[in-house]
């Protein structure tokens, strides 16, 4: 089976792959496709990613952790 690439500008980055690679257009555009899959699968969540970070900082601030007022915040966003 062949690949036809009709896009012009899907062209155009398949080959400047190719040549950057020293591969065919083909075993570029497989390249690039088997990356994007893989990054894909390994894409956190957003939800996941953003509780992950929450829970990172909440374990840096430690066990005497002060909860800042909403005076505070805007204080500290020049806000006041």
């Amino acid at each position: 089976m062949t690949l036809q690439i009709r896009d012009e500008r899907a062209r155009e980055l398949a080959q400047q792959l190719a040549e950057r690679r020293n591969v065919t257009m083909t075993a570029a555009v497989i390249q690039a496709l088997e990356g994007e899959l893989r990054r894909d699968i390994k894409k956190e969540p957003l939800a996941d990613r953003i509780a992950r970070i929450a829970a990172d900082l909440a374990n840096q601030a430690g066990p005497n952790r002060k909860t800042m007022t909403k005076e505070e915040i805007d204080a500290m966003w020049g806000h006041s």
